[in-house]
């Protein structure tokens, strides 16, 4: 599909622009950002053999129909700068500030992830990415924008590519469009993916709309002026449009299973009028004219969609025998439904408090998904961003008004956790529309809810059967978490001072504060808690901690040495995956230097306040340290995860970031941390993995090594 766009040159834009902006210095800089991305650019030429800058423009343009701040536009006209590699993010923060220099960054970093290939796990990476970045949604209007205008010239890339990208589109973006109530963006990104997934489809509906084009668009204007007569006469302020409904809702309707000649309502109008009461009053008096059809009247004023979308919804037989579907909705309304959140981004005085409230908790949300799921693996993280995120969302109101947003299925518990996790913790009842509901209740658009506490009360384990946030699930593990804490604690204390009675020993003599500066010393650990807690769970016995207090004042390593030889070549079970020659409770580490997998030969190294430390056996780092060796070996039974690193080193021809990510996705073997050096001949890339054995990493190299633009693949150390 190819759309052809006259060039758009800057005074054009600037002319636009200042009709959402008026403040002189906000203007400058937007006029500073063009001539530096201009300079940034200046030769470079895009696909289409147009210069590169009408790129940053184009999507420039795009942002700015959405009334967004200043702020957005400067980041969508240098969204492409930092590419080259000759400007960095430290330049931009210096000339436009840190805000712009994050926002250009984070559109930097999404663009160089592709979809590529048809495999859930790249669009888990890529999901991931996407959201961890829109801590700051001005982002995502850049990159929605920045996709849109790529995908109107898409057809000057290879055919298998354009595929790509609209199924990457549509699995991705178009979703995210959609929660942030981008209609505009939204329409268009799904016409032009149905184009490239679907051409035949395409084309069909299309040819079948132009032949009956001229029919159509004469009874769209008959309609146009009969409900304009109808509403003129009641004095009635409004703006009316038609239109004949986009090839994508009429491909929807036909994937439903309806048939060309079934679908009757392909032309829509759209009312737009001053107040909400005049909605009312219109959608009444075309009723008394053109009969409505029964239970296709939709009233999305009183009840929002969950994208916070308003308007009266309603289907008519209209003139010559044609169904016409009519909306009904305000000026604001009909803002936000074609621009969505961004269109009240810069919080002006015409933007509602309900929408940047909104706003305010999504992007919480985002937020309190990364921190609370550092730790988490892939799987986890998208079950939890899919159930807070992209979930069908319900609003509901606190007793004095304010609006929240929770996903469906939400119950009161969640909504207490969203006010506060005080709240939540000490929750003990709630009443929902005046009525007292029981805590698993599912809450409903527009349910009026307020929370009971009782500042003795504490979470109840049940909960985490019925909640659906990830808030909710983990702010109750948290609580429970501390809790045995505070119990495996206790317990140490008791063996500890039982171990003591047995020996005969007392507290005070025994447990010093010198004796107990030492064992946190040996041990790292913090103080005498944290002492009875390693005790509490197991990690060491309570004869091995009065072991390091005795008269001898042996060192940690000379007692490991001593119970070593003491126990012989008895061989014990670790928790930890690795069996230690002799050693049952004592603390095993993997060595960070080499980081061994299962499966590697490895050698026990006593380290100086760490225990045994596990090192590959072709570790430098112990060549020269054979006194302290041990024997440990793989329990075969184990089934870790382990970290280890890998060194890659590529062409310098592009970044093949996404391509040695497809590898590993096909793999199932997930990126902990992944770094990039640029040199004048290569890129180097360092990655963190999680695998589970050596053949498991051993399969990825090879794979790497069997791609034409990697030199070498290699384990660090």
């Amino acid at each position: 599909m190819e759309i052809n766009e006259e060039v758009i040159t800057f005074e054009e834009l600037y002319t636009k622009i200042k009709e959402n902006i008026q403040d002189t210095e906000e203007l400058l800089k937007i006029k500073e950002a063009y001539q530096f991305a201009k300079e940034v650019h200046k030769g470079q030429k895009r696909l289409t053999g147009e210069d590169f800058i009408t790129h940053p423009l184009r999507v420039a343009e795009i942002v700015n129909g959405l009334n967004v701040d200043s702020v957005t536009i400067i980041g969508a006209l240098l969204h492409e700068v930092m590419n080259s590699g000759e400007i960095s993010q430290a330049d931009i923060a210096e000339k436009f500030g840190e805000t712009v220099a994050t926002i250009v960054d984070s559109v930097t970093k999404i663009n160089k992830l592709e979809l590529v290939d048809d495999s859930e796990y790249s669009a888990i990476y890529l999901r991931k990415v996407l959201v961890g970045l829109a801590t700051d949604v001005r982002v995502l209007f850049i990159k929605l924008a920045d996709r849109l205008h790529n995908m109107r010239t898409n057809y000057v890339i290879d055919p298998k590519k354009q595929k790509g990208k609209a199924n990457e589109t549509t699995a991705v973006l178009i979703p995210i469009a959609h929660r942030l109530g981008i209609n505009s963006i939204k329409s268009e990104l799904e016409d032009l993916c149905l184009y490239y997934t679907k051409p035949d489809v395409y084309n069909d509906i299309l040819e079948k709309l132009n032949d009956s084009r001229d029919l159509l668009n004469a009874a769209l204007q008959e309609m146009i002026e009969s409900i304009t007569e109808i509403l003129q006469e009641q004095g009635l302020k409004f703006k009316i449009k038609g239109r004949v409904k986009s090839v994508h809702s009429i491909y929807n309707k036909l994937a439903s299973g309806k048939k060309w000649n079934e679908i009757y309502d392909i032309l829509a109008l759209r009312v737009i009028l001053d107040k909400v009461s005049d909605c009312y009053m219109a959608v009444g008096l075309v009723h008394s004219k053109y009969r409505p059809i029964p239970k296709r009247f939709k009233d999305y004023i009183a009840m929002p969609k969950a994208n916070m979308y308003q308007s009266l919804h309603t289907t008519i037989f209209g003139v010559d025998g044609y169904l016409f579907e009519v909306q009904f909705r305000t000026f604001e309304m009909d803002e936000f439904a074609e621009k969505g959140m961004a269109s009240h981004w810069s919080y002006k005085e015409h933007g509602t408090k309900k929408v940047q409230h909104i706003m305010e908790q999504k992007l919480e949300m985002f937020r309190n998904i990364i921190e609370t799921n550092e730790d988490q693996d892939d799987v986890s993280f998208e079950a939890d961003v899919n159930s807070d995120l992209l979930a069908e969302m319900i609003y509901v109101f606190t007793p004095k008004g304010d609006v929240m947003e929770l996903p469906r299925g939400s119950t009161p518990v969640d909504f207490a956790y969203r006010i506060h996790s005080d709240i939540g913790d000490k929750t003990v009842g709630a009443i929902v529309n005046d009525a007292i509901v029981p805590l698993n209740q599912e809450l409903e658009n527009d349910d009026i809810v307020k929370i009971k506490t009782n500042s003795n009360a504490t979470p109840n384990k049940d909960w985490l059967n019925f909640v659906k946030t990830s808030q909710a699930k983990n702010k109750i593990k948290s609580y429970f978490s501390k809790q045995e804490r505070i119990n495996m604690t206790l317990k140490g204390k008791e063996i500890l001072e039982k171990e003591l009675r047995k020996r005969k020993l007392a507290f005070n003599e025994v447990m010093k504060d010198e004796a107990i500066n030492k064992i946190c010393k040996d041990l790292k650990l913090n103080d005498l808690d944290d002492i009875y807690l390693s005790i509490g769970t197991l990690r060491y016995t309570a004869g091995f901690i009065i072991s390091l207090t005795e008269a001898s004042k042996e060192s940690l390593e000379d007692a490991i040495i001593t119970r070593v030889n003491s126990h012989g070549n008895e061989s014990i079970s670790y928790k930890n995956d690795i069996i230690v020659s002799g050693m049952g409770d004592i603390l095993v580490n993997i060595a960070k230097c080499c980081k061994p997998v299962k499966d590697d030969e490895i050698v026990g190294f006593i380290t100086k306040g760490q225990g045994i430390t596990v090192h590959r056996k072709n570790c430098f780092n112990i060549s020269d340290a054979k006194e302290r060796i041990i024997d440990v070996s793989w329990n075969p039974k184990s089934e870790g995860i382990y970290l280890t690193d890998l060194y890659i080193v590529t062409e310098a021809k592009k970044s093949y970031i996404s391509d040695i990510i497809a590898i590993f996705t096909k793999r199932n073997i997930y990126i902990d941390e992944l770094k990039t050096k640029e040199y004048d001949n290569s890129i180097g890339y360092e990655v963190t993995l999680k695998v589970k054995n050596k053949e498991e990493l051993d399969k990825v190299i090879l794979d790497l090594e069997n791609l034409s633009f990697i030199i070498s693949a290699r384990r660090n150390k």
